[in-house]
Order: structure tokens, then sequence, then C-alpha cells
């Protein structure tokens, strides 16, 4: 990909760490930060949200060791878009660097990730409290997302067709869009003439689906045991349904259907385990397609040889 001519100028590139959940970005992006004298930036579009804490697999801060930033921006019940992170993230950036600093990105959000590093011009309804969103947030409330999806599906069908029916925040994301006379569809098929502005080195995690999938039913599990329903029962107590977006996140909306008796709580795991395991299927697919990652295998759980082998591939990228 071709740099823009009005690029982010840094000391050093942003080190990016991309992967499926559950592949051990947080943990990898941690020692590159340690090991290059650096501080995280977490490209996560539900760690933005205040309290979503064990479901969304953040951070403890008694496990941080070097400044982690895009944690806790917002409350839950205030929308949040990529458009903003953009300009947090390059702020971090910046401030990071100027302080002689490594910057790491650790991204579960691709579109994140790419909205930091590339040249990505947003419309007015990417920002907060557009109309479009609002109108969203009253649809899902009263029909379910279900209803909005099908909203879509009639408006622009190449849209609705990229897009999961539950996967709201993408679904509303799609009718602002359309309302700023753009599409959904077409800026997909564009992504790969987007230059990037932020000089960056990318590496990515790969690990086995089926080994994937024993990591994830055992992440889902040991969030169970963490706590996370009382976790959702304490969001749901201080308004949590309000948004579009954080009452949508894997983990917190299958536990809020069994709190209010949908579900069993069984049933409410394995569909957690059933959602995470589609929505790795989804980051891997994305970011299969970005060509400046350079993958490494990461099957084997070793924090050691798996920092050894992030920086001999970080180190083969820089001199590509």
């Amino acid at each position: 990909m071709v740099a823009d001519p009005a690029a982010m100028m840094l000391r050093a590139p942003v080190v990016c760490v991309v992967g499926p959940t559950a592949s051990g970005k947080t943990d990898l992006a941690q020692a590159i930060a340690l090991a290059l004298g650096g501080e995280v930036v977490s490209a996560d579009s539900m760690q933005v949200y205040r309290g979503m804490d064990i479901g969304t697999g953040k951070i403890p801060f008694s496990d941080r060791l070097v400044p982690h930033h895009g944690l806790d921006l917002v409350d839950p019940g205030q929308p949040f878009s990529a458009a903003l992170f953009q300009r947090y993230a390059r702020k971090c950036f910046q401030n990071i660097d100027a302080r002689g600093r490594r910057v790491v990105l650790a991204g579960g959000t691709g579109f994140y990730v790419r909205a930091a590093i590339d040249g990505y011009e947003f419309p007015a309804g990417e920002q907060v409290g557009n109309a479009v969103r609002e109108r969203c947030a009253r649809i899902v409330e009263r029909e379910g997302s279900a209803a909005l999806w099908r909203m879509l599906s009639d408006r622009d069908p190449a849209s609705a067709a990229l897009i999961p029916a539950g996967d709201v925040k993408r679904v509303a994301r799609a009718l602002e869009l359309l309302e700023a006379g753009g599409s959904y569809a077409e800026q997909r098929a564009r992504l790969a003439t987007i230059p990037q502005v932020v000089p960056a080195l990318f590496v990515g995690l790969a690990v086995d689906p089926s080994l994937l999938k024993d990591r994830i039913d055992a992440r889902v599990d040991a969030m169970m045991a963490a706590g996370l329903v009382d976790e959702v029962a304490g969001l749901l107590a201080r308004g949590f349904r309000e948004g579009v977006t954080a009452p949508q996140a894997i983990g917190y909306k299958e536990i809020a259907s069994a709190l209010d008796g949908k579900v069993s709580f069984s049933q409410a795991v394995e569909q957690i385990k059933t959602a995470t395991r589609r929505y790795a299927k989804r980051q891997r697919t994305w970011f299969r397609k970005d060509a400046r990652i350079r993958w490494i295998n990461a099957n084997d759980g070793d924090s050691d040889a798996l920092l050894e082998r992030a920086l001999e591939a970080l180190r083969g990228d820089a001199v590509r």
C-alpha cells in the first residue's frame, strides 16, 4: 500500500499486533512493548467501555506492566465510533512517540486498526449525536436487531449481504453511510485503495482453527468463573440496555438474555462460545486480506518463543 504524502511523522513505526480473539494479542502486545520500551494502544471497539472488563478480555490493572491506552474511554450508554477512535489513537501515537516510547497497537477490531493507520475520511454520520444512530437505537429497542437489518436490506441489499443481522453497530454504520450518500459495500470494495498515513509494521497471530476453538471455549468458561454474570447484572442495573453498540457485545447480550429468563445460563454460555467462534472467523477473514501483515505461528502458547518470533518478523518487515 502506497503511503499518503501527508503521512504522520513518527520517530519509529507503530507496531500493530493483530489476529482473532483468544489468539494471544493482549499478552504479546505488552511483551513487545516491554521489549521495545513502548506503550500499548488498544484497538478494540468494546474495551473502550467502562465496566465491561471480564467479557471483553480487558487486561486487569494488576497485569499492566506498561501504560495502556484506549481502555475505559466512555460509559456503556455513550456512543463511540471508529472516527472518534481514529482521532484518539493518532493523538496517542504522537504523544507516546514524543516521549521517546514505541507505540504498540493491539488490534482485535480490524476496522479500528485500519482507521488508526490508514487514510479513512469519515462522513458526519460517524460522529456522536447524529439522528440516524439515535433512530437505529430506538428501532433496536422496540423491534430488535433483525428489524434494523431488514431495513438496511430493503434499502441496500448489497451492503446487508456483507453484515450479519446481529451486528447492530455495522448495520447502523451502513445506514449512516446511506444517509450521507455512500454505501458500505462500495466502501468495503475500496479498502485496498485507501492510502496508509501512519508508519506501521504489522505482525499477525495465526492459530489453527481447531486449537482456537478450544481456546475460545476455555476463555468463555474462565470469564464465567471470573464473574461475568455479576458484571452484566451490575451494568443492567445502571442502564446498560441504552445505546446501539455496548448492549450488543458478545457475552453481554447472551448473559442479559439469561438474566431476563429467556434462556438458561448453560444455553447462554454455549451461545457465547458459538458467537465468539463466528467472530474469530470474521476477524481472520478481515486480516487475511491485508498483505502488510507478517503472520507468525501462535499455536504452541509459548510466550517467550512467540515474542522472539514476533520480533524477528518485525525485523524482517522493517528491512523489506
